[in-house]
């Protein structure tokens, strides 16, 4: 599966499953770790916890299957990752504390001492 059409899955699926606040975050060249954050929230620990197991889920059906998850027992931010996506669920008083979209939306940094040896 391409990374675009398993990004429209993600989508697709969080829409289907209510999910508020649906955010992408293009990460390629901020980190190795993915290519897109994705993040949304739920309305309650139940709702995180179903909206993460039917993504995982779909992604599964689709060949996909997650390289993990993380935080479905606790059900107030589920992380599922897709190798090319990462999928964090949290409740809203979460999502406010942790800032995500802030954190990944940032510029990248460039030290000092890299612009300095160009100079």
């Amino acid at each position: 599966m391409q990374l675009e059409q398993l990004r429209e899955l993600v989508l697709e699926t969080l829409n289907d499953m209510k999910a508020n606040d649906i955010e992408v975050i293009d990460v390629r060249g901020k980190t190795a770790v993915t290519d897109f954050m994705v993040i949304a929230s739920g309305t309650s620990d139940r709702h995180v916890k179903a909206i993460a197991e039917t993504v995982a889920f779909r992604a599964k059906d689709a060949g996909e299957a997650p390289l993990g998850t993380e935080g479905l027992a606790e059900g107030e931010w589920a992380l599922v990752d897709l190798n090319g996506i990462v999928l964090h669920v949290m409740l809203p008083k979460v999502r406010d504390f942790y800032s995500l979209e802030r954190l990944w939306s940032a510029p990248a940094v460039v030290p000092k001492t890299a612009t300095a040896q160009h100079a």
